[in-house]
């Protein structure tokens, strides 16, 4: 019985073993298409004339600039439901006056 329980688990562990590893294997195959698809527009865009440089130079900061802009959005959330609870409760004046 123990032996049978012990033999259906490591089946169990084959078999999700196997499937990450597929998975790993298909996520690899679409990041080198990826990839390859990349290097396609970056040649289209020199071939079109543009300086590919200065394109990589602009994802880049633009890609640092990313978290500020999602702080920001979330800075904006945070307060928003602030002011709308001061308001509620204040009415128009601020807690200060109060």
């Amino acid at each position: 019985m123990a032996d049978e329980i012990t033999e259906t688990s490591q089946t169990v562990a084959a078999g999700q073993l196997r499937a990450i590893i597929e998975r790993i294997e298909r996520l690899e195959e679409e990041k080198k298409t990826i990839s390859d698809d990349i290097k396609d527009v970056y040649a289209e865009a020199k071939g079109t004339g543009f300086d590919t440089k200065a394109i990589r130079t602009i994802i880049r900061l633009r890609k640092k600039d990313q978290p500020s802009a999602r702080r920001r959005s979330l800075s904006s959330t945070c307060t928003r439901p602030r002011s709308a609870w001061s308001k509620r409760l204040f009415g128009n004046s601020t807690p200060a006056a109060i």
